[in-house]
């Protein structure tokens, strides 16, 4: 492998481990999708927040609305899917490949601190 080939692959993977570090610490959410089943199967935030679910089962799932808001595409093993839940409220999703997984976001009001 070239010298630029070389930096230019550690650059990507750089990139990507900051990415992956950065919706962590957005507001540290996520969902893992594992052995058919979401979990934590029912999250509570605060609007704005973002929630990263990630596939960790060998078959690949999306991540449905039920009132139609938002699909994701099949992700695949290691694969994810992050959206940020902005309106308060219950949002209710399933797999759309295997619609017995479903979830829960419960989404309340953002708090009105003044500093």
């Amino acid at each position: 492998m070239s010298k630029r080939a070389l930096v230019s692959a550690s650059f990507v993977g750089l990139v990507g481990v900051l990415v992956a570090l950065s919706s962590k610490a957005d507001d540290g959410q996520m969902i893992d999708i594992a052995d058919f089943a979401f979990s934590p199967s029912e999250i509570r935030v605060a609007a704005g927040a973002r929630i990263v679910f990630v596939n960790h089962d060998d078959t690949p799932h999306n991540v449905v609305d039920r009132n139609g808001a938002f699909r994701s595409k099949a992700l695949d093993t290691g694969e994810s899917f992050s959206i940020v839940f902005d309106k308060p409220g219950e949002v209710t999703y399933f797999c759309g490949l295997h619609p017995q997984m479903t979830g829960k976001v419960i989404v309340s009001p953002r708090s009105s601190r003044q500093g």
